[in-house]
C-alpha cells in the first residue's frame, strides 16, 4: 500500500490525460519565397477570402517590413491536390521604420511584430521590444490591396508586467491580440505571475488617443501564449507552447508542485518541448481558460506562432524554429476529424 501511494504522489499511476482526436494535420506546401526560414512569421490571420502571414519584420536585421496573404481557396485547392503551386502575394508595411525611430527615441529598443488583428480594413500590429525594455507597443494602419500603410502618428505604449522582483520576464512581449465588444485585447506572452494575471482592454477612446488601457483580470496560465484566434463571441482558441530551453527560458518552467502541468514538460529527468491549443473565454468581465487539443509528439518542438480560425478547424505556422536544422518554416492545418 505504501509502495502504490507513493506512486500515486509521485504521478506514475495518474491517469492517462484523456484526448480525443479532433483535428487531423495537414502539412501544406508553402512556395521558395514564403518558406525561406527567415521570414519568422509571428501571426496568421483569415479574413473574407484571404489568409495574411505576419513576418516578425526585423528591421535591426535589415530584413524588410512585410506580411503576405493567400486566397482560402487556393489552400482549400492545395488540400485537395498536394502538387498545386500556391499564389500569394507580399504586402510591404509601409511606416514601420518611422515608428521604430520613435520608440528608439523614446529609449526601447524595437524586435520585430508579434501579433496581427484585423479588423474589416484596419490592422493592429504588436511591436515587442527587447527584454530590459520596460514598454512594447501597439500599432494601427490601414490594409490595402496592395500595402499595409501603418499610422505614423499612433503609438500606444504597453507596459510589460514585472516579476515580484521588479525584473522584467525573459524574451516576453504582447504575442497575442484579439477583439471583443468591439474593443482589442492584447495578451502577454507570460500568465504564471504569482499574483494576479490580467490582460490590456483597449477601448476606442485609447485606439484613438493612445491613452493608457484598462485590465481584465486573467487565470494564472502556465507556459507561454503566442498566438490567438476568435473562435466563437467572447471566445478564442490559443497557442499555449513551452521550449525546454535554459537560462531566460527557465521562467516558463511550472514548479513540481503544480503536477498536472508539470507532468506535460518533464522528460527522463529534464524537460521537454510541449505545444497545446487552448481555449480561452471572456465571462463576467475576466477570462478563464482550458486546455482543448495538444499537438502531436512530432510537432511539439515547433515553436508555433501563428493561428487563424478556418472551417471549424486552424491554420498553424512556426517563425522557424523546429527541433532540428535545418530550421523551416511549416504551414499547417488542423483538419476537424468527422
Amino acid at each position: 500500500m505504501r509502495y502504490l501511494l507513493a506512486l500515486l504522489c509521485c504521478g506514475a499511476l495518474l491517469p492517462a490525460r484523456a484526448q480525443q482526436p479532433q483535428f487531423t494535420v495537414r502539412n501544406l506546401h508553402l512556395p521558395k519565397e514564403l518558406a525561406y526560414y527567415d521570414n519568422q512569421f509571428s501571426g496568421l490571420a483569415a479574413s473574407a477570402d484571404k489568409l495574411y502571414l505576419l513576418s516578425e519584420s526585423r528591421l535591426q536585421d535589415k530584413a524588410e517590413a512585410k506580411l503576405y496573404s493567400v486566397r482560402l481557396a487556393d489552400l482549400d485547392r492545395q488540400l485537395a491536390d498536394t502538387a498545386y503551386v500556391l499564389p500569394y502575394q507580399k504586402l510591404p508595411i509601409a511606416g514601420l521604420p518611422a515608428l521604430r525611430d520613435r520608440m528608439a527615441a523614446a529609449g526601447q529598443r524595437y524586435e520585430g511584430l508579434e501579433a496581427m488583428l484585423l479588423v474589416q480594413n484596419v490592422v493592429y500590429l504588436s511591436v515587442e521590444t527587447d527584454t530590459p525594455s520596460p514598454l512594447c507597443y501597439l500599432l494601427k494602419g490601414q490594409l490595402r490591396a496592395d500595402a499595409v500603410v501603418l499610422d505614423t502618428t499612433f503609438l500606444l505604449p504597453l507596459a510589460k508586467p514585472l516579476a515580484a522582483d521588479g525584473s522584467h520576464i525573459y524574451n516576453a512581449g504582447f504575442e497575442a491580440l484579439a477583439e471583443a465588444n468591439k474593443q482589442v485585447l492584447a495578451f502577454f506572452e507570460y500568465n504564471s505571475f504569482p499574483g494576479q494575471n490580467s490582460i490590456y482592454e483597449l477601448t476606442d477612446k485609447h485606439l484613438s488617443s493612445a491613452s493608457a488601457p484598462s485590465k481584465l483580470p486573467l487565470d494564472q496560465l502556465p507556459f507561454r501564449i503566442t498566438d490567438m484566434t476568435a473562435a466563437g463571441k467572447n471566445r478564442f482558441t490559443a497557442l499555449n507552447y513551452f521550449f525546454k530551453g535554459e537560462g531566460g527560458d527557465a521562467i516558463y518552467r511550472t514548479p513540481a508542485s503544480d503536477l498536472p502541468n508539470a507532468q506535460l514538460i518533464r522528460g527522463l529527468g529534464d524537460y521537454k518541448n510541449y505545444a497545446r491549443l487552448l481555449t480561452i473565454e471572456l465571462k463576467d468581465n475576466k477570462l478563464t481558460w482550458q486546455p482543448l487539443w495538444e499537438f502531436p509528439e512530432q510537432y511539439r518542438g515547433y515553436n508555433w506562432e501563428g493561428i487563424a480560425a478556418y472551417k471549424g478547424g486552424y491554420f498553424v505556422i512556426n517563425d522557424k524554429y523546429t527541433p532540428s536544422r535545418p530550421y523551416q518554416t511549416t504551414l499547417l492545418y488542423l483538419q476537424p476529424t468527422k
